[in-house]
């Protein structure tokens, strides 16, 4: 028998006990390590902003600042070997590879060429789709929708959706505005019976979610 038998045995019975919580309790299965790792404690360790996470299985290089409230999904690459900067309130799914450099000219100069770094920033309030693949040196504005499996090699202007590869600017994003966010949120015989909600509202939500 191996020494490291009883360990594994450790670790497949806090596997199975873990499991069995969590999905119980969200109804998922997780990589071994994200059932160990707390995400809260692993952004807070990396700098992150207050209320942001990431997952264990995301990897993490270099210079890499985060707002706060933002969620890192699993398996996601933030390249911060050139600077790389996310905002506030973002949603960067499962499989994102966000870059500041890259090895294209490297590889076909035979090695003679260094490697090339540029700083790239996602704004705040912004959802990249799954598989969306960011380019070293773009720029992603404010309040941007970046749509799944797109490859993102030029900047965004703020407030607009793309998607592609090369993505395309398609279309302005839809504002959230109070109205709205009220309309969802606000129950009707609250809104009608209580005059102040629409400044409570704003004061709570709207510079969170809305940017208003």
């Amino acid at each position: 028998m191996s020494a490291l038998s009883p360990l594994l045995e450790q670790l497949r019975a806090l596997w199975r006990l873990r499991q069995h919580e969590v999905n119980a309790a969200y109804q998922r299965t997780l990589p071994l390590a994200d059932y160990v790792v707390d995400r809260w404690q692993k952004a807070r360790l990396l700098g992150f902003g207050e209320g942001s996470s990431i997952y264990d299985s995301a990897l993490v290089l270099g210079e890499v600042s985060v707002g706060v409230h933002t969620w890192i999904g699993p398996f996601t690459v933030l390249d911060g070997s050139g600077g790389l900067q996310i905002g506030d309130y973002c949603e960067i799914s499962a499989g994102v590879q966000i870059y500041s450099h890259d090895t294209v000219q490297r590889a076909i100069s035979g090695g003679q060429h260094p490697i090339e770094r540029s700083p790239t920033r996602i704004g705040s309030r912004c959802y990249l789709g799954p598989n969306v693949i960011v380019s070293r040196g773009v720029s992603i504005g404010d309040g941007c929708v970046i749509g799944a499996n797109s490859l993102v090699n030029a900047d965004i202007p703020a407030g607009m959706k793309a998607w592609g590869s090369p993505a395309r600017v398609l279309a302005p994003v839809q504002p959230f505005s109070c109205d709205r966010l009220a309309s969802i949120w606000v129950p009707t015989r609250w809104r009608a019976t209580t005059p102040t909600w629409p400044a409570a509202l704003s004061a709570w939500a709207c510079p969170a979610i809305t940017g208003c």
